[in-house]
């Protein structure tokens, strides 16, 4: 006859076992950054910009959905890969020092295959939508997947970065029209330009340990020079967001959400100017702003339109 010690620890086991389970999709969901959506939203705007002027504010439905599950996906993805790339130096890192595979929670095992999984998933979404896209889609994916290995050589690795978040741009203009025009060209390199500044911003948070690791960065290339070229790339992805919206059509609503944009943009400076690691990671935060205001000029103004 069993002994009431041995029917408690028999009685645990199944909660025991859910609490293990439980235990690994919190690190999971952790190595995807879930919790920590910012990215999600600074991939998501240019999406969501360029659908909106392609679709002259009637996105298809089917389109958009596939557009923010993919963001999702995509972030997550790249968020996965980039803690594996960086497993040697996040441990070193003020910032990342807490990431799963950082702690040794998360195996890298584990950790290709989560991305695996996303990464299928990723192409499940592909299958609805028109081959330019597809074809585009993949270009995007090889993006997304070498971006964390430029820091070990290439110095401007943000600009990489603005490459794979703006590479939606292209793809929503070719799902919803199937065609590619200027104004889809101008929008991506606007979105390249907002990329590159706000994760510069984000650089400078880490910069004394990425000079300690070796990482190579926007913030260590441009130096003391960093506030001034972030400024010039904010005001360049400004200008850009202007002709957009000329070429568009867009009209009072457009251009004042633009300055609200341009009024973010000012903040940040103010935020960044003495280069508190703090204070930088509170301007790259405010970036989800400018997205917003952004689309919100572009939202109201299809929608009051007569």
């Amino acid at each position: 006859m069993r002994n009431v010690s041995d029917l408690e620890k028999n009685a645990a086991t199944p909660a025991s076992g859910f609490s293990r389970v439980r235990g690994r999709l919190v690190e999971y969901a952790r190595l995807m950054r879930l919790d920590r959506p910012i990215g999600i939203w600074l991939l998501l705007w240019p999406a969501l910009w360029a659908l909106w002027i392609a679709a002259d504010g009637h996105p298809d439905e089917r389109i958009f959905v596939i557009f923010v599950i993919g963001t999702f996906v995509m972030r997550s993805a790249g968020c996965v890969m980039n803690d594996f790339a960086d497993r040697e130096f996040d441990p070193h890192v003020r910032r990342t020092a807490n990431r799963p595979l950082a702690r040794g929670v998360v195996s890298p095992a584990e950790a290709l295959a989560v991305f695996a999984a996303l990464g299928l998933l990723a192409l499940a979404l592909l299958i609805p939508l028109n081959r330019p896209t597809q074809v585009l889609a993949l270009i995007g994916g090889v993006l997304a997947v070498t971006y964390p290995f430029l820091k070990r050589f290439f110095a401007l690795p943000q600009a990489y970065l603005g490459l794979a978040f703006s590479w939606s741009v292209p793809m929503a203009f070719a799902a919803q029209t199937g065609e590619l025009p200027v104004v889809a060209w101008v929008l991506f390199v606007a979105g390249v330009l907002w990329t590159t500044a706000y994760d510069t911003i984000y650089a400078m948070v880490d910069r004394e340990d990425d000079l300690v690791i070796g990482i190579r960065s926007s913030a260590i290339l441009f130096g003391r020079a960093d506030r001034l070229i972030v400024a010039g790339l904010q005001a360049g992805a400004l200008a850009l967001l202007a002709c957009a919206g000329h070429l568009a059509g867009l009209g009072r609503w457009y251009w004042l959400g633009l300055a609200i944009a341009a009024a973010s943009s000012l903040h940040q400076q103010y935020l960044i100017r003495n280069r508190d690691p703090d204070e930088c990671f509170r301007a790259f935060l405010n970036n989800n702003l400018f997205g917003l205001a952004v689309f919100g000029g572009i939202l109201l103004d299809y929608l009051f339109r007569v």
